[in-house]
Formats: C-alpha cells, sequence, structure tokens
C-alpha cells in the first residue's frame, strides 16, 4: 500500500500522505516522498504542488517505533537518506504551499518548511519535539527553521520542543496564511492553482535565485539572480508577457 500518492488535476500537483492516523513518516513514507517530489519536478503538466495530510492531520512526525530499534551504524545511513527526501521535495522546481491541519510535528513541521509557501487550519499546531526524546531534528529543522524565522524563536521551539498554535505561528512567521480548517486545502489550492497559470520557466528562476541566494553571499546571489534574468529573455513567455503588456496593460499576459 502506497501512503504517499501524487494527484493531478489542472496543472496542480497534490502530494498527499495517507498514513491513519497520525501520517507517521516512517521510511516507506519517506522514500516515497523523495521518489514523488522527483516526479512533481519533471512533469510537464504539474506547474504548482501541494503538499497535504488530510483534513485532520498534516504529519505527527517519525515513525518512533521503527527508530528505536536503529543504533549509531543504522542512523548514520539512514540519517542522510532522511534528509535526501525532504530536500527533494525543497528543491522541486515549481511553486510549492503546504496546506496543514492539526499537528505538524517534529518530521511534519520539517516538510512544512520545505514548501514556499504555508496555509495552515486554525487547529494547526507545529513544534520541534525531538529534544524531548533526547535528540535533535534531523530532517533540515535545524536549518530550514532558524533560516525561516531566526535563529532565537528556532532555538527556543528547539530546546524546549513545545509546540506553537496556529496563531502564534502565523505572529513568528512560521506560516503565511491561517484559515478555518475546514478551508485549508480549499484555500491552498486556488494558490497552486493560480500560480499554475504562470510563466513555469520564470517562476523556477525566482524560485532557484531566492534559494540559492539565501544559501550564500550576496554576491553570489547577485550573480545567480543576474544569470536567470538575462536567461529568461531567451523565452516565449518572456515575449508574451512584455507584448501583453504593451498592447493590453499590465496583469494580462496568458502563459498556456
Amino acid at each position: 500500500m502506497a501512503f504517499v500518492n501524487l494527484e493531478v488535476s489542472g496543472g496542480v500537483g497534490t502530494i498527499r500522505l495517507d498514513r491513519p492516523p497520525m501520517n507517521a513518516l516512517d521510511v516507506s513514507v519517506q522514500d516515497r516522498l523523495r521518489e514523488l517530489a522527483v516526479e512533481a519536478g519533471a512533469r510537464d503538466d504539474v506547474r504548482s504542488v501541494i503538499l497535504y495530510g488530510g483534513e485532520k492531520v498534516f504529519a505527527a512526525g517519525a515513525d518512533i517505533k521503527e527508530m528505536r530499534e536503529m543504533d549509531h551504524a543504522a542512523m548514520v545511513v539512514r540519517s542522510r537518506a532522511l534528509q535526501e527526501s525532504f530536500t527533494a521535495v525543497a528543491r522541486i522546481p515549481k511553486p510549492v504551499v503546504a496546506a496543514v491541519t492539526g499537528y505538524a510535528l517534529g518530521g511534519g513541521c520539517e516538510l512544512a518548511l520545505c514548501a514556499d509557501h504555508r496555509i495552515a487550519g486554525d487547529n494547526a499546531k507545529f513544534g520541534q519535539p525531538e529534544i524531548l526524546l533526547g535528540l535533535i531534528p534531523g530532517a533540515g529543522g535545524t536549518q530550514r527553521l532558524a533560516r525561516l524565522i531566526g535563529p532565537s524563536r528556532a532555538k527556543d521551539l528547539i530546546f524546549t520542543g513545545r509546540q506553537v498554535r496556529a496563531d502564534e505561528a502565523l505572529r513568528i512567521g512560521l506560516v503565511d496564511r491561517v484559515v478555518p480548517a475546514a478551508e485549508v486545502y480549499e484555500q491552498a489550492h486556488a494558490w497552486a492553482a493560480k500560480l499554475a497559470q504562470g510563466p513555469a520557466l520564470a517562476l523556477r528562476a525566482a524560485k532557484e535565485s531566492v534559494d540559492t541566494g539565501l544559501e550564500t553571499d550576496l554576491e553570489s546571489g547577485l550573480a545567480v539572480e543576474r544569470t536567470w534574468f538575462a536567461g529568461l529573455f531567451a523565452t516565449e513567455d518572456r515575449e508574451r508577457g512584455m507584448r501583453s503588456f504593451v498592447e493590453d496593460g499590465p496583469g494580462k499576459a496568458k502563459f498556456l
């Protein structure tokens, strides 16, 4: 049985976690996430992506029973595969939104951090509780969380393992929008569907420029931006967008 699936409609691909009751992220789920992230990135009929765990829970973290059976040698090997699975999601070269309901804890929080945009239900709870197990986040939490909300706030969550409700998550910048839980997927789909109509290569260029710039110095980041900016002048979408602007006014270009 596949606990993660990719459903595509109207240019929007939904990567859906479906491992009741809590969408625990065991090894099989991690590996499947990586496979589907690569597939979503490669498919021409997928122009934007939603990460979704269903109406009740996003993902409550790793499968602790499975992890408990691993010794140091096993985790030295597995930890790289774990990070690579989440990195594959973060590197999908298309806009990605996390639609979060219920718990997004541990690996679930780290998965949401891999998205470009996060829409949370008013029932959502986020956290990195690994410290309560005598561990630290191992799927990017110490790195992506600090980059998103700043090192001091990230350390507070990581050091204490406390859970953050949706309103606080919005206040500290962990999520971008809070909506009624019943509207989470609808709102995420609207965001993704709008961007699915946009210029695919320019969106890819924008995402790579921002992400690469965050990982390097300003001068190197500007070089990446400059290269992409000039390169987009060779695309049909650039020609279509500028022609539409001149002939019809701003915001009316059709890129599909």
